[in-house]
């Protein structure tokens, strides 16, 4: 058996919609949801919210999750990292909890919609291929190819890719034509803990977990929230 920890990410200062994930979502607080899914999983496992707020903290509570800490304020920024919350949180609960876990589960509040099937079968997936995959992520199929994409570098336009495979200039060809490619959507992500150590939170080998465009909502903006609400 292996140890699961899921950490849910839940900073305070949400810019576009405030206090997006202690918000009423359907009755309940935004994160509370991804915690309902965590319990019901069929998996057993350690369910936390890092937050660097004790209004936060204290609802996560109430809906069942841990809050052994507050994440620090200097890694709870519009700009702090995935990795900055999840090592933090590994090396607190290995220091003050002996707590060690073999992989870590990791649950955006931002997706209500989630369903407990598919945490379900991620970490299945994921369990049967740990030995050969540093991680797992949701993708979806990205319809814009970045193959076309250009930065502005000194008022020129600049193509992000010249060549791509064996096609010279990708930019100027049709896009059913180039590989496909695929956007982390945010919905799932699974990793060994063990990775932490090499600064990654994704590492070289990751396994998709391919979905639909529609399969879910990834709640950014206020438009976000109400299409999401006419799922339920």
């Amino acid at each position: 058996m292996v140890s699961i920890l899921c950490i849910i990410p839940a900073r305070s200062g949400s810019k576009g919609i405030i206090d997006k994930n202690i918000k009423l979502f359907n009755g309940k607080p935004l994160l509370a949801w991804s915690i309902k899914q965590a319990q019901q999983s069929s998996y057993d496992m350690k369910i936390i919210v890092s937050t660097d707020s004790e209004e936060y903290a204290t609802i996560a509570k109430q809906h069942g999750a841990e809050v052994p800490f507050l994440r620090p304020i200097n890694i709870s920024q519009d700009v702090s990292t995935d990795f900055e919350c999840i090592e933090h949180a590994i090396n607190w609960l290995h220091i003050k909890e002996q707590y060690n876990p073999d992989i870590i589960l990791q649950l955006r509040p931002t997706q209500p919609l989630r369903k407990v099937e598919d945490i379900n079968k991620c970490l299945d997936i994921f369990i049967q291929n740990r030995k050969k995959y540093d991680s797992l992520r949701s993708v979806v199929p990205f319809t814009k190819s970045p193959y076309k994409m250009y930065s502005i570098q000194n008022n020129t336009l600049v193509p992000l890719f010249k060549k791509v495979n064996d096609i010279d200039e990708p930019y100027n060809i049709c896009r059913q034509t180039l590989p496909e490619t695929y956007l982390h959507n945010g919905y799932i992500d699974i990793f060994n803990t063990d990775i932490i150590k090499k600064d990654t939170i994704s590492g070289d080998k990751i396994l998709p977990f391919l979905m639909k465009q529609t399969d879910t909502i990834d709640i950014d903006s206020i438009s976000d929230w109400n299409k999401a609400l006419m799922y339920i």
